[in-house]
């Protein structure tokens, strides 16, 4: 028999536990966006200014080296790669590592869309990586540093080779600000700001090596590209992209948000300090799962567990015995039973995922937060895992 737990005393201050949009900065408040550049043209003489400001942050904060291009682009982290992806490719072999949603996106794109020759796809089910081993010097590379969907992450960049020929996509939405990048290795890295800083959403960050930018410069793709797609002019990259203004029209409301959150950022110690924030969220949630039994990490070893986007699986194994759908129909009923509490807003799977809990850990969630949150995620599981032995 089930004893269902008395509810917990503490609640979390903030519940967002979104893996994204995520979490606001603590003390965050839209008078923190007065000064936004609202009604005027993003290419006005201020809007640049901010737009530039926005990208040297982000330079200074990522410690992104000095001959790399920054740039803002359209349609978030999705729009970032995508414009990697159909201006750069063609020329090379093409491996695409997929382990979770949205590597799996980027396979569509390069085997199915772009038909690239002598393109491949280095999956792994959810839960673990590809065989690394099998990463090609001589092969163009795209990847995703942090399963946001998956849990599971690189731990290094120690397959790529330092001496490649060909260039390497990294989308690293959920993985900048948090994980320890390494750009040497890297020749197009993307991010958007509704990530691990909690901004608003709606644009992406386009990173690109001089390697990448000679890509764009020697090479021509076959197919036609849209205007937003387009980063060169008359053969040479179009630096005023690159300089702040933007390919289509932004929000400044978002780039002033955007702004805020590298202020903050920088204001409590940079680059290290959400380093440790994020490192120190994820270990209150490995404290509870490790003596938790109805709970495991879906990321199967632990060196590859992100800090960020915690996928967690149920095994206990009432619910193991169900049927998928019946799976996923308790893990449904937890997440709501939690979010009707008001304690964990947004913390169910990805919908392609295996059903479970998807807890965002990134810099901008307190870590008293997640103490507070686990005694209730125990508290969900024994209510639900109750209503099911009744059931039966």
């Amino acid at each position: 028999m089930t004893t269902v737990p008395a509810k917990p005393a503490m609640r979390p201050a903030r519940p967002e536990f979104s893996s994204g949009p995520c979490a606001k900065r603590p003390g965050w408040n839209l008078a923190n966006l007065q000064g936004a550049v609202v009604g005027r043209s993003h290419r006005s003489k201020i809007g640049k200014s901010r737009l530039k400001e926005a990208i040297d942050r982000t330079r200074e904060m990522l410690g992104v080296p000095a001959d790399y291009l920054v740039g803002i682009v359209p349609a978030s982290d999705t729009g970032a790669v995508e414009m990697a992806l159909w201006s750069m490719l063609g020329p090379r072999p093409v491996q695409v590592l997929a382990w979770e949603s949205f590597s799996k996106d980027w396979v569509t794109d390069v085997v199915n869309q772009l038909k690239v020759e002598g393109s491949e796809a280095l999956s792994a089910p959810y839960g673990k990586l590809p065989d690394l081993t099998k990463v090609r010097p001589d092969a163009d590379l795209v990847f995703a540093w942090n399963g946001t969907t998956s849990g599971v992450r690189v731990p290094n960049a120690d397959f790529i080779s330092a001496d490649r020929e060909g260039i390497v996509i990294c989308d690293a939405t959920s993985a900048a600000f948090a994980q320890d990048l390494d750009w040497a290795k890297l020749d197009v890295v993307t991010f958007s700001w509704q990530k691990v800083l909690g901004s608003e959403a709606g644009h992406g960050m386009l990173v690109l090596s001089p390697r990448a930018v000679a890509r764009l410069e020697s090479y021509t793709p076959a197919w036609p590209m849209p205007k937003i797609f387009r980063m060169t002019k008359k053969g040479k990259v179009n630096l005023e992209i690159f300089e702040g203004a933007t390919i289509n029209t932004p929000s400044m409301l978002a780039v002033e948000d955007y702004l805020d959150a590298l202020k903050w950022a920088a204001s409590i110690g940079g680059l290290p300090t959400l380093f440790a924030r994020a490192d120190a969220n994820a270990e209150v949630l490995a404290n509870w799962a490790d003596k938790t039994p109805w709970i495991d990490y879906l990321a199967e070893a632990p060196q590859t567990r992100s800090n960020t986007s915690v996928c967690l699986k149920i095994v206990d194994p009432r619910v193991t015995a169900l049927p998928e759908d019946g799976q996923a129909d308790f893990a449904k009923k937890l997440t709501s039973l939690l979010e009707k509490e008001g304690v964990a807003l947004d913390a169910g799977a990805y919908r392609d995922a295996p059903p479970g809990l998807r807890i965002w850990c990134g810099a901008t969630v307190d870590a008293a937060d997640l103490e507070a949150l686990t005694p209730w995620l125990d508290w969900a599981f024994a209510t639900v895992a109750g209503e099911l032995l009744q059931a039966a």
